[in-house]
């Protein structure tokens, strides 16, 4: 606007000018203001009357001047050359002849090569305004004999203000958060918001309130979205795939609930690091701001790039569902410090039947870990000589390390500790995890009370490192877990008399109390 309008005023034209962005964000709209401007009778203005004959016949496309092209379906030569033609010709009652082409980019080879002559020697009345969603797609030769303007995607917030606007001018009552929910599903583009808006006070007999706007989306209460990242907290993969199956049985689109929740995760981001970014009035502010405080900067950092990198792979998933709850899964497992928060035991359930049950065999004990966390005593801070001197996994076990650092250690093997110098190799997988690097050395440097320098390799270690020692750990009291379930008589008499079915993925291991 600043741009255009100084031109205006200074009467500093050019006769050819490109407006490119995605639909609906007032390409054609500037176009015809900017043609009003131009043939207004009270001269060359940035601020045309709108009063008369040539603003009102613009106004309702009655403007003999003004030749709009819709290049997608006039894409020919012949078009071109007919249109560029009349451009010798003096205007008839404006100031200027003004052509619009819209979705220029759709013009085959030969017509912009017919229309080139006319913008490298353009007669002085004529003004070339191109539109078009995809710049990329139009020779450079043309490019640079237009003035580019780029115009963006409009804020929900000045979408929102826009449509109470209309609805003020109508006469219409409305709910925020009927408007709220329009202003984002319109994605920057006012013509979609304001088509949306029609069919709203339409489907809402001529109110527009926010639970009829819900079910004209297809929407669900975004509650579901801080309903995942509290799951997440909890660590409840059950209840996170309780509710994509939910999303599924109301089909709705995983794409979008991806998109949807990086939304989320960026106003979290957003209320961590600059609380007053949330407006006051914002009906989340309390919810957003209560998991800014219970969310670490790190995990939602996290959690953003996993929701996007799912979002993209979505497509290369076996089916949506597979390609969501694997994000979730995988938002899960990277969770710092993911071990199971209920270290009770499972309460045990009554036998099915109420005859007394057949004597059972005592299921397997299972295993204490292969190697379990010491007393502090067992890794003294001092310098050895080499890395064989050093367990990292038990020195991990001592560390004050959180968060990401943890997880970076946790994914690393000790290749070799001498002189105040430890390296660590990580697991190609994890690099990304590279970044938390100086908060470990930190820790090291506190344990051993003297500087450490910490450098971190990406490769393939001979040894296995606490993680995958851990998830073997693992794999192995599960698979003790079910060869106890499986080859437990009572089992096999259900199985035998009644045809019963072992769901293995119910099986889980009993949580061994540590010893005290």
């Amino acid at each position: 606007m600043q741009a255009l309008g100084n031109a205006l005023a200074q009467n500093r034209l050019h006769h050819a000018y490109l407006f490119t962005g995605t639909r609906g964000v007032g390409k054609t709209t500037i176009a015809r203001i900017f043609a009003k401007s131009l043939n207004c009778v009270n001269g060359i203005t940035a601020t045309p009357c709108g009063a008369c004959s040539a603003c009102t016949e613009i106004d309702s496309g009655r403007f003999v001047d003004l030749i709009e092209l819709d290049a997608a379906s006039n894409t020919q030569v012949d078009n071109m050359r007919e249109l560029l033609e009349s451009a010798l010709y003096a205007p008839t009652s404006g100031r200027f002849k003004v052509y619009i082409i819209d979705e220029v980019h759709m013009l085959s080879k030969s017509a912009f090569n017919a229309m080139l002559k006319t913008l490298e020697e353009p007669p002085a009345h004529v003004k070339f305004i191109l539109a078009t969603t995809d710049p990329q797609k139009i020779p450079v030769t043309v490019l640079s004999r237009c003035l580019q303007f780029n115009l963006k995607q409009l804020p929900p917030a000045l979408i929102l203000t826009h449509l109470q606007y209309v609805l003020g001018q109508e006469n219409i009552p409305f709910e925020a958060g009927a408007l709220t929910l329009l202003s984002r599903a319109a994605q920057g583009s006012m013509r979609d918001a304001l088509s949306l808006l029609d069919q709203a006070i339409a489907y809402s007999d001529s109110k527009v309130d926010e639970i009829t706007v819900r079910n004209m989306l297809g929407a669900i209460d975004q509650s579901y979205l801080f309903d995942l990242l509290e799951n997440l907290l909890a660590r409840d993969g059950a209840a996170l795939l309780r509710i994509a199956d939910d999303m599924a049985i109301r089909s709705l689109a995983f794409d979008a609930a991806l998109q949807d929740l990086a939304t989320l995760l960026h106003r979290v981001a957003l209320a961590q690091t600059v609380p007053q970014a949330i407006a006051e009035d914002e009906p989340e502010r309390a919810r957003l701001l209560e998991l800014a405080q219970r969310f670490g900067a790190e995990e939602i950092q996290l959690f953003y790039q996993i929701a996007i990198h799912g979002r993209n792979e979505i497509d290369l998933a076996p089916d949506e569902y597979a390609g969501f709850t694997m994000t979730l899964l995988r938002m899960l497992a990277f969770m710092p410090g993911n071990v199971p928060t209920n270290s009770e035991k499972p309460v045990q359930k009554p036998p099915i039947s109420a005859a007394p049950p057949k004597p059972q065999t005592t299921p397997a004990p299972v295993p204490a870990p292969a190697q379990s966390i010491p007393a502090p005593a067992a890794v003294q801070p001092v310098n050895p000589a080499s890395a064989g001197a050093l367990d990292w996994g038990v020195l991990l076990g001592q560390l004050n390390v959180q968060g990401m650092a943890k997880e970076l250690a946790r994914n690393c093997a000790l290749e070799s500790f001498s002189e105040g110098r430890l390296t660590l190799i990580l697991s190609p997988q994890f690099k990304h995890l590279q970044m938390n690097k100086d908060k470990l050395q930190t820790a090291l440097s506190e344990y051993f009370s003297q500087p450490v320098r910490l450098t971190v390799t990406v490769g393939s270690a001979a040894a296995a490192t606490p993680a995958a020692v851990e998830q073997q750990e693992k794999q192995t009291r599960q698979q003790l877990a079910v060869d106890a379930i499986t080859q437990d008589p009572f089992v096999r008499e259900l199985q035998a008399q009644l045809g019963a079915q072992i769901v293995e993925n119910s099986i889980k291991p009993i949580q061994q109390e540590s010893a005290t």
